[in-house]
């Protein structure tokens, strides 16, 4: 097993990058390709850059004035993000917690996947590194380059839709499997989906879905767990159209214009995967269990979880300002539709409060939120957003259609006077009442809000899985168990002839 080339120029400087390494770092000669065209620099095509330079916003704050909030020291005395690092405390928790959120509010809940969301996995990479056998050092180096520069890592899992009826194994033209081996590494092909973020990011983190199904002796071919770097020739990225390209305007499109997470498709030929890249190789067991050995399905709800909740509190402004400028923000109606907004960014906020305040220690002694929690918000996550679209469509109505076709409108002297005549709101100028406006149907209702809908509804799986999950991991961990039980205990109480035992039993 050759060593291959550092990850990025300097991986060895422990340093965290700043924006301009961040911007730097993707100019890498990487394969990303939209609308016919290879992109020969995310950090400068009108389809990317204003997304990356949210992202090196987020870089830049590790370094600005609130570095003690975001930043903290390893066990190995490395100075990385607080949520990139192990917790072994409740108060590592609750740092972490605001560290999530802080970066969460730089871009108004809107990016899923900053760099913080992958950490959920890669923080306890370094002390759960047994569970990879013999890769265990490979799992070590990359956890410490990985806090040593803040590396940005997405994750492609799921595979095509393809044929879905057929097993894995039946798949080999089409799914991520390994083709050969050699002595610099593996080679494979094959597609993965769906890399959110992915032209923006350092390397791809490939592996199983949780609920793929190996078959010992079929299988192994697809059972791997692996690093891909961006840079890799025999990687590519085939992009969704990009919101941020189509944005007229920051007034018309503020939050597509600068948080589009762009998605992609990732395809494999032949594409050379160095041994140190590898953490399951050819093994059934190992590929099917990470999972659950990782702690990443307890983590990344934190993360998902406190991002939702900052996100709910932009809806709560939203609403609470356009009914005002609809002059129906004294309805009952209205008030109640907003009180429960209110009552979902609460819900969500307790849950992470939860999971943060009472966590599970794992078998190497790191402490992550309980999966029960992690559960529950997973399950309720997509409802509490389904029901909050729902909640401001009831109580907006038309209204966000009411506005200019765009800025332009805004500076036409022909038209200025009739928008300034009829544009109004209840308490608002034309201008202002038009740019909130946009603003909801941004949030809401255009494609870019369309998109973040089937994001926040099915990123963690669909609807009948994540509730499959809840029942598997209760019935798994005993808890199924114990309320069984509890509910034969009240049972027990009495009998077909009255009170069997307790104070209602009268001898």
């Amino acid at each position: 097993m050759q060593p291959s080339e550092p990850l990025l120029p300097g991986a060895g400087v422990m340093t965290l990058m700043t924006g301009d390494d961040y911007l730097d770092s993707l100019r890498d000669g990487r394969n990303v390709y939209l609308g016919g065209e290879k992109i020969a620099d995310v950090t400068t095509h009108r389809a990317f850059r204003n997304a990356a330079r949210s992202i090196a916003s987020l870089y830049d704050a590790l370094h600005g004035e609130h570095r003690e909030r975001l930043t903290a020291p390893d066990a190995r005395g490395q100075i990385t993000h607080r949520f990139f690092k192990p917790s072994y405390c409740v108060d590592d928790l609750l740092a972490a917690q605001d560290a999530i959120e802080l970066w969460s509010r730089m871009t108004y809940g809107f990016m899923g996947r900053t760099p913080d969301y992958k950490a959920a996995f890669m923080s306890g990479l370094e002390a759960g590194a047994g569970y990879y056998g013999e890769f265990r050092q490979h799992a070590v180096d990359w956890h410490r380059r990985f806090a040593a520069k803040g590396l940005y890592l997405n994750h492609a899992l799921i595979d095509p839709p393809f044929d879905r009826s057929k097993p894995i194994h039946d798949m080999r033209d089409v799914f991520v499997h390994v083709v050969a081996e050699t002595a610099r590494g593996i080679v494979v092909s094959g597609v993965k989906m769906l890399a959110t973020a992915g032209a923006l990011t350092h390397a791809t983190f490939v592996a199983p879905v949780a609920s793929a199904r190996l078959e010992a002796g079929k299988a192994e071919d697809f059972a791997l767990v692996f690093f891909a770097r961006m840079d890799n020739p025999g990687l590519s990225l085939m992009c969704r159209p990009s919101y941020e390209a189509a944005a007229p305007s920051p007034f018309d499109a503020p939050l597509a214009s600068r948080f589009d997470e762009n998605d992609s498709v990732v395809i494999f030929d032949q594409a050379l995967i160095p041994w140190e890249d590898v953490l399951v190789y050819r093994d059934v067991e190992r590929a099917s269990g990470f999972y659950a050995a990782s702690g990443f399905a307890n983590l990344y709800n934190l993360q998902s979880g406190i991002r939702l909740a900052v996100k709910l509190e932009l809806l709560i402004g939203l609403l609470s300002l356009g009914t005002q400028a609809n002059g129906t923000h004294a309805f009952r109606a209205i008030q109640a539709a907003l009180g429960e907004l209110i009552a979902l960014r609460d819900l969500l906020k307790g849950l992470v409060c939860a999971m943060a305040r009472d966590p599970e220690r794992t078998a190497a002694g790191v402490l992550i939120p309980k999966l029960e929690y992690a559960s529950a918000l997973r399950v309720e996550a997509p409802r509490i957003w389904l029901r909050a679209q729902a909640l401001l469509a009831g109580a907006l109505g038309g209204a966000p259609l009411v506005t200019a076709s765009s800025a332009a409108d805004l500076l036409d002297p022909r038209v200025r006077p009739l928008i300034d005549a009829y544009y109004r709101g209840a308490a608002l100028a034309p201008e202002q009442r038009i740019k909130l406006f946009k603003l909801i149907w941004d949030a809401t209702r255009s494609e870019f809000g369309s998109r973040h809908t089937v994001y926040e509804t099915h990123y963690a799986g669909n609807f009948d899985q994540i509730r499959l999950d809840a029942l598997n991991w209760a019935t798994r961990r005993g808890q199924l168990a114990d309320h069984e039980a509890f509910a034969q205990h009240c049972m027990d109480d009495y009998g077909t002839q009255g009170w069997l035992r307790g104070p209602w039993r009268s001898d």
